[in-house]
Order: C-alpha cells, then sequence, then structure tokens
C-alpha cells in the first residue's frame, strides 16, 4: 500500500522528526511519501502552497502526483489542528486533507492532538476534517472530548503520543550530580523564565542545563541565552538535533522543566520530576498535566486502529 505521511515534518523540529520516524518504523510494510519542508530524497515531498512565493516555485506540482499515486493519506501525530498560535496552521492542514477529499483517498489523522481553538474559524477547519476523516485516534483526553462535542466519538479512539515506545526502546545514562534541565520553546516568554529561576533558587542545583529543540532556530537561541544570562548557577545551552540525544541529555536530570510537549513526555518516560509549563488553558501540555504518560497498551490502541483502515 502507498500512503501520503502528512505533518510538521522538515522544520527542525525534533519531536516532529521523532513522529515520522516512528511510522516509517512501525508501519514498515507501508510505502511512505512524506510531505516535507526540505525534502530529501524521491519519497518526500514539500508541502502543498500556502502562499504565491510557494506557488510560484512550482515544487508543489511533484506533491500532486503522490497525492495522485497514493492509496490513502494519514496525517502522522502532533497537534496540527490548533490555532493557539496561528489560525493559518488550522488552514493548511485543512487544505492538505481537502485535496485528498477531493481526490477520492481516505484521510486518516493517527495520534492527533485537536485543539485549543481560540477563533470559530480555527474550530472549523479541524472539524470539516475530522468529519470526513475515515478513521481517528488522538492521544490525550482533552482532544477526545472535543471530538466526542462534535459528535464524533464512535470513530474516534483514544491512544497517546506514540514517540513513548520509541523512548521505552533506547538505553540510558544516568547522572549524580544535581541537574536541573530546563526545556523552553523558540516563543517561550516571562511564565517560563520566572518558573526556571524559582526553581534555581529553591533546588540550588550543581548544574543547569538548557535544552533546545530546535537549534536551527535563530529566536529558539536568543530566547536560551537571555534564559542562561539570568541565571547564577553554571550552566550551559545543549543542542540536540535527535530524540535520542534528548533522552541521554534529559536522562541525567535531577528535575526537569520543560514547555516543549515531547521533553515533558521523555522526561516522565523516565521517570524524572518535571515542572510542565502550559502555553494556554487546555493545551496539549495541560494535557499532561492531568493524565501524565499514558501505557503502551493505549498506543497499541491508536495502531490497531489505523492499520486496520490500512488493510
Amino acid at each position: 500500500m502507498k500512503c501520503l505521511l502528512v505533518g510538521n515534518f522538515g522544520v527542525g523540529n525534533l519531536g516532529d522528526e521523532a513522529l515520522k520516524e516512528y511510522f516509517l518504523q512501525e508501519f514498515s510494510d507501508v510505502d511512505w511519501t512524506v510531505i516535507s519542508a526540505t525534502p530529501k530524497g524521491s519519497n518526500e515531498v514539500v508541502p502543498l502552497p500556502g502562499g504565491v512565493r510557494s506557488f510560484l516555485r512550482f515544487k508543489w506540482l511533484s506533491t500532486i502526483t503522490a497525492y495522485r499515486n497514493c492509496d490513502a493519506v494519514v496525517f502522522g501525530g502532533g497537534s496540527l489542528f490548533t490555532d493557539t498560535e496561528s489560525v493559518f496552521a488550522c488552514f493548511i492542514w485543512w487544505l492538505h486533507a481537502q485535496f485528498g477529499f477531493l481526490l477520492g483517498k481516505p484521510v486518516h489523522l493517527a495520534f492527533q492532538g485537536i485543539g485549543p481553538f481560540r477563533t470559530r474559524l480555527g474550530a472549523r477547519f479541524a472539524r470539516a476534517v475530522c468529519r470526513k476523516s475515515q478513521t481517528i485516534s488522538v492521544r490525550d483526553a482533552l482532544s477526545f472530548s472535543r471530538v466526542g462535542e462534535w459528535g464524533l466519538s464512535s470513530k474516534c479512539v483514544q491512544s497517546c503520543d506514540p514517540v513513548f515506545s520509541l523512548i521505552k526502546s533506547h538505553k540510558v545514562t544516568d547522572c549524580s550530580k544535581n541537574v536541573l534541565i530546563l526545556i523552553p520553546r523558540k516563543n517561550s516568554g516571562d511564565k517560563f523564565m520566572t518558573t526556571a529561576q524559582e526553581f534555581v533558587k529553591s533546588m540550588h542545583p550543581d548544574e543547569v542545563r538548557i535544552i533546545s529543540m530546535q537549534p536551527d532556530k535563530r529566536s529558539e537561541m536568543e530566547y536560551c541565552q537571555k534564559l542562561a544570562s539570568t541565571i547564577d548557577t553554571p550552566n550551559r545551552i545543549q543542542k540536540v538535533s535527535t530524540l535520542n540525544d534528548l533522552i541521554q541529555e534529559v536522562s541525567k536530570a535531577s528535575f526537569v522543566i520543560s514547555e516543549r510537549y515531547h521533553g515533558a513526555i521523555v522526561a516522565l518516560a523516565l521517570g524524572k520530576e518535571v515542572e510542565i509549563v502550559s502555553q494556554c488553558k487546555d493545551d496539549k501540555l495541560s494535557s499532561l498535566h492531568q493524565s501524565g504518560v499514558a501505557s503502551l497498551d493505549s498506543i497499541d490502541r491508536g495502531v490497531r486502529h489505523l492499520r486496520s483502515a490500512l488493510n
């Protein structure tokens, strides 16, 4: 079977790349073509154009071919359908789903985070995709509740983020030092900085390590440098580009403060004490506050749901 894997891939976000790795490994019997902002090789194509500049490059013509040749379209994990940062994101993913619908391709939403929504428009884009998708699996209870409110719970199953299963397969090393690890985002603000400073004062760590999960983003590195300048304790900024790098760094922590979803998941999966800093009410990080990391059985539930549809 030929499937098109849709997600926020190729933008240097470690969590999204880990999700891509999961799908390629778990569904190795599928002939995948991946939509990526920076395609590499013949099995990756660019996203559909979201503006005049990307349209005029015409690189998306190969993406049209991939849509035509695939047997199904799979949205592979992540928080694609939320407008917490931009309603345009909901439009972009709606566009990708709509193209699949127009060509008569079955569309599957796998391990998705749905919402929260600041605008009615963002919610409408998400609801329109969910209504026409053949299967839906979500990674948290808040997303399941939102989909249920749309009257779609009958074809939706609650799973959890599949990256959890990749974490369990890695060997880790412990550290005897009192290390505080901070994992901010490129758009972290005063809330994260204040939280970090308070824990530095109360913990008196031997060392503070600031992890950048998207080091190619200038705004993230600038925030990490600003954060480091406010901490008197010996500290350093650590760039990580793979899931294994992140696991090895977090395994050395005594305590973790994270505003990154997959940073928090790694810490929880490794049994570390974690302070999760949410970006807004009922967001994906809030879902970890409520339920933590689910079991491997719940991941299997999502896998079976998708696999039965693909078969």
